[in-house]
This record gives structure tokens, sequence and C-alpha cells, in this order.
């Protein structure tokens, strides 16, 4: 009897703390968990592993989210996968931009709950 392949989630976040909770729930979550500290190595593990679904910060260091999912949209692969803004970063023109570009949704880190963000995740991509 096969086993069905977990989905695998693409962590994008700086703090190494929050990255390591988060993808501890995931993976108890039932998922296998990529991650990347910045939005170069982000796109580049990204575009070389095909995550089912992203979670991005927006500030980080040497790119940052909202010009990594920019490039991202513009291949063809990356135009259709699933992409979750979890930041801090609550201003509402910043938002607008992530938003008009395709990002799934906007998630203000302080106002989620680590089992919450699993759910979301699991919501996102239709499990």
């Amino acid at each position: 009897m096969a086993t069905e392949k977990k989905k695998i989630v693409l962590i994008i976040e700086d703090d190494k703390a929050l990255k390591a909770v988060l993808a501890d729930k995931l993976r108890t979550g039932g998922f296998d968990v990529l991650m990347a500290s910045d939005g170069a190595e982000g796109l580049e593990i990204a575009f070389k592993e095909l995550p089912d679904i992203i979670l991005l910060d927006i500030i980080m260091p040497k790119m940052n989210g909202v010009e990594m999912l920019r490039l991202l949209r513009e291949a063809a692969w990356g135009k259709t996968v699933p992409v979750l803004f979890l930041t801090n970063d609550n201003e509402p023109e910043r938002m607008m931009q992530a938003l008009k570009i395709n990002a799934n949704d906007y998630l203000i880190k302080s106002d989620w709950a680590l089992g919450d963000i699993v759910n979301k995740v699991k919501q996102t991509i239709g499990i």
C-alpha cells in the first residue's frame, strides 16, 4: 500500500526562532518543511523544489518578500503556487501591494497562533 506524499511548505523567514517553531508545528501537522532565511534563497529553493505552498515574510535581508513574490509570479509555476504573507508589517499600503501581486493572504504574525497558521495552510491548499 503506497503512502500519500506529504505536502511541502516553504517557510521564508529571517527570524530563526520563529522559523524553527513554525517548522515544528507544520511537521506535526503532517507537512514536509523547507526553509530559507531571505527572499533570494527562498526564490532559489522555490524554483528547485516546487513546494505546495509558501509562507513568506516581507522584511528580510537581501531580497524582501514583496520583491521575491513579484519575481516568483513571473514564472509559469510561480503564478499558481499559493503564497501566504506572514509578517509583522501591518502597513496598509504594503498589504495592498502584496495582494495586488497575487498573494493568497496577508497574515499579521501577532494575530495568529501557530495552530491557526497550520489550519490556514491546510485550508489554502485544500486539505
